[in-house]
């Protein structure tokens, strides 16, 4: 099939490539960009195999915590000069607080506050301020006790990124360090029975790939593969992770160092996983002075 200049760039884009690695890894691959990036890692020639992390929403994450449960809320808008506006962020908290008492978003939308359900209070506030806003999503969690953490506040609450951390036992100093260090790491489970087994299974595929290009014998390659896949586990899952407030220690170990257990944890940041539409604007003016 032929290949575009859009699909090569987008692949430098996600990958670091250069051009005529990247056409290579779409041509070889079928013009896949998934898989591409895994040519391109398993040849060598992938400095990041890591999806753009442009987004098309601005807005806001909120957190509540009652107890023993939390809960986490994303209310996108347009630009992010709404989200600094009091109305929208008094909107939002307000979102979340009701939240607490809800399983899902769909419940949350439902849900009355002053008399009037989220969703018509939502739809007032795009009529008021005049730009479109979405309740997204919501998470909750439940542990002993919740700590929660906001990082980029915008007011007390919310935030770019709002993480939540549950914990069997209590201590709170200890729960915020390690939603500090989710906010950061952003890891991809708690631990190795939670990854998504397709993601470890393309992870191993990769590495075994990267290491038989290496020519060594196979049971030498099955080494390499095993010590491989350790260090991906420890990079990716929040219990494997070395904590950022002690290096030499993982988040499991400072954890049993505190006292306590992590249960699970909640990271929600505006926009993840939302594809931005960018104009190119050099592109635009040249076609405009073409007439």
């Amino acid at each position: 099939m032929a290949i575009t200049a859009a699909q090569v760039k987008e692949l430098r884009e996600m990958t670091g490539a250069g051009m005529m690695d990247a056409k290579k890894a779409l041509t070889e691959t079928d013009g896949d960009i998934e898989a591409a990036v895994d040519w391109l890692r398993t040849k060598g020639l992938a400095k990041a195999a890591k999806k753009s992390g442009r987004v098309a929403a601005e807005g806001l994450v909120a957190v509540a915590v009652d107890g023993g449960q939390g809960v986490a809320v994303e209310v996108n808008s347009e630009t992010d000069f709404v989200a600094k506006n009091a109305d929208f962020q008094q909107m939002v908290q307000s979102f979340a607080t009701a939240a607490l008492a809800v399983d899902d978003v769909d419940a949350l939308k439902n849900a009355e506050i002053d008399g009037k359900s989220v969703d018509a209070t939502l739809t007032d506030k795009i009529a008021l301020i005049g730009e479109n806003m979405t309740l997204r999503r919501m998470a909750k969690i439940s542990g002993d006790q919740v700590v929660s953490y906001v990082h980029n506040a915008a007011a007390p609450g919310m935030g770019k990124i709002g993480v939540l951390v549950a914990l069997k036992g209590q201590n709170e100093e200890f729960g915020r360090q390690v939603a500090m260090h989710i906010a950061a790491a952003n890891p991809a489970s708690l631990g190795e029975a939670d990854l998504d087994p397709a993601l470890v299974e393309r992870e191993r595929t990769v590495l075994t790939e990267q290491a038989r290009e290496s020519g060594k014998p196979e049971n030498i390659i099955e080494n390499m593969i095993k010590g491989r896949m350790k260090k991906y586990l420890s990079e990716v899952t929040l219990l494997g992770q070395a904590f950022v407030i002690n290096p030499d220690l993982t988040v499991e170990a400072a954890a049993t160092e505190a006292g306590v257990e992590v249960l699970g944890f909640v990271r929600l940041e505006v926009g993840e996983g939302i594809e931005k539409q960018t104009e190119d604007f050099a592109a635009e003016v040249a076609k405009a002075a073409q007439g």
